[in-house]
């Protein structure tokens, strides 16, 4: 199918959301370790303070998003979503400002990495639901393997553009280029129109402590989401936990040079984008739940492999052999189980669910993150990766085990779906 018959199968306002989250990604992607960067370089802190830097922000913001999941899930999406978009854009835009005046800080960093940490949170979790009423049912691997190939395709390019930029055009240049990213993600949300039911609550008007509970309590009771739940904070949270470990042997003791650091990194990301592209072909002639299994099993398979890398170029290209060969099978994996997240979730419990997820996912990977660089001081980084690898292969099991799906039906309290019950527009 061509790219006009392929943009035009899932619809235009679909083309909208697209764009709005395809620039987005590029910005995030071109200002990549940006704030470690900045505290480095400008800030001169120490390696404490950037990994408090690096762990705190994301897990304070995680913490801070509990109450706005069950928030959200009373709102219409779309101008949360753009919302959040101009919340991030305001709060990356105090940096350069900040940086002009020669107040920047390093309290500063830490504030903006908290505040941007919870509105992504918030914007997945209400993009997630308005996205499962805008593409009809049949559609929405479709659309979640877009966005997937999106990411990677910026993964790919938007690091070494960004630190290309940082050298050329100063520090704060991507924070700026990202801030402007996520305006224009503004922009692309409000230009996908149609209208939109605000979603009506059947029993107390006010916000409920056990709304804060219902997206663990749905997904933790459901037989089909627990398995896979539980094996995706598992994996990963062991292969975040994992890279650490791996820099510092590839930078230290193996003596690889920074740009073949990146290097090993970022050309396996093209895999990220054949795997995205293969989802849909796969699900079609396999079905969803056996690619979910295999892809699932497959993914935990590579990071034993990075514990056997040695210097010189055989190492690079072990470690290159063993990204792809995980991001691969990641890209296949991740918009199955997106698609395969939202079926199962009734329409009134979608953004309460995808907040509990994305919390405890963080929280999760934030703690094997700080565990295993305390075991990589304790026994080395071999070691530590060694372990790592090793638990992955004990995750597959989860899968396994995971009974068939049943399609969760549309909640009685929750709003008729927008236009995307019918037919898209054309």
């Amino acid at each position: 199918m061509g790219p006009v018959n392929g943009r035009l199968c899932v619809g235009r306002r679909f083309g909208w959301l697209w764009a709005a989250y395809s620039v987005s990604a590029f910005g995030t992607w071109l200002a990549f370790d940006a704030f470690s960067l900045i505290a480095v370089l400008v800030l001169h802190t120490g390696s404490v303070q950037v990994a408090l830097l690096a762990a705190t922000g994301p897990a304070v913001g995680a913490v801070l998003a509990v109450p706005l999941g069950p928030w959200v899930e009373f709102r219409r999406k779309r101008p949360v979503m753009a919302g959040t978009d101009l919340v991030r854009c305001a709060a990356l835009l105090s940096i350069p400002a900040a940086y002009a005046f020669g107040v920047l800080g390093l309290g500063q960093l830490l504030a903006v990495s908290v505040v941007v940490a919870a509105a992504d949170i918030t914007f997945n979790a209400a993009s997630g639901a308005f996205l499962k009423g805008l593409v009809p049912a049949d559609r929405l691997l479709t659309a979640n393997a877009r966005f997937e190939s999106t990411t990677w395709t910026a993964t790919v390019l938007g690091p070494p553009l960004g630190g290309a930029a940082f050298g050329l055009f100063g520090p704060v240049t991507t924070v700026v280029a990202n801030a402007v990213s996520f305006l224009l993600s503004a922009l692309g949300i409000r230009a996908v129109g149609g209208g939109e039911h605000r979603p009506e609550r059947t029993g107390a008007a006010r916000l409920r402590a056990t709304d804060l509970l219902d997206g663990w309590r749905h997904i933790l009771t459901s037989p089909v989401l627990r398995p896979l739940f539980l094996n995706t904070l598992a994996v990963n949270g062991l292969i975040m936990a994992a890279a650490p470990p791996l820099a510092v042997l590839m930078l230290g003791p193996l003596g690889f040079a920074p740009w073949q650091y990146g290097l090993a990194f970022a050309v396996p990301c093209l895999g990220g984008l054949l795997g995205s592209r293969l989802a849909r072909p796969l699900v079609t002639r396999y079905g969803q739940r056996r690619v979910l299994r295999t892809a699932g099993t497959l993914r935990a398979l590579w990071t034993v492999g990075l514990a056997f890398v040695r210097p010189g170029l055989p190492g690079l290209l072990l470690v290159m052999a063993v990204e792809l060969g995980l991001i691969t099978c990641a890209g296949v994996f991740n918009p199955v189980s997106a698609t395969h997240r939202l079926q199962c979730t009734p329409d009134d419990r979608i953004t309460r669910t995808l907040s509990a997820w994305s919390v405890t996912g963080k929280a999760t990977t934030a703690a094997l993150t700080a565990l295993w660089g305390l075991l990589a001081s304790l026994t080395g980084p071999r070691t530590a990766i060694a372990l790592a690898g090793v638990l992955l292969l004990a995750t597959p099991p989860l899968l396994l085990r995971a009974p068939r799906r049943a399609t969760a039906p549309p909640s009685p309290a929750s709003a008729p779906p927008s236009p995307a019950g019918s037919p898209p527009s054309r």
